[in-house]
């Protein structure tokens, strides 16, 4: 079960870094016209780290 709740901090975690505004990242992405393109890239890497984190979830609650 720890295993699975470890699992579960770094998956929030990890998306709590994503949607924060990462400035110098986003610039670079700017400066190089590429910023709809990493957006798209951000947001389908949200959308796959919280259908993980739901699996997970669920996992930990079958086994309760």
């Amino acid at each position: 079960m720890d295993s699975t709740n470890s699992k579960i901090d770094a998956l929030q975690l990890m998306l709590t870094d994503l949607r924060t505004r990462n400035e110098s990242i986003r610039h670079k992405a700017a400066f190089r016209g590429c910023q709809p393109e990493f957006q798209k890239l951000v947001t389908r890497l949200i959308e796959q780290l919280e259908s993980e984190l739901l699996r997970e979830k669920q996992i930990l609650r079958e086994k309760q």
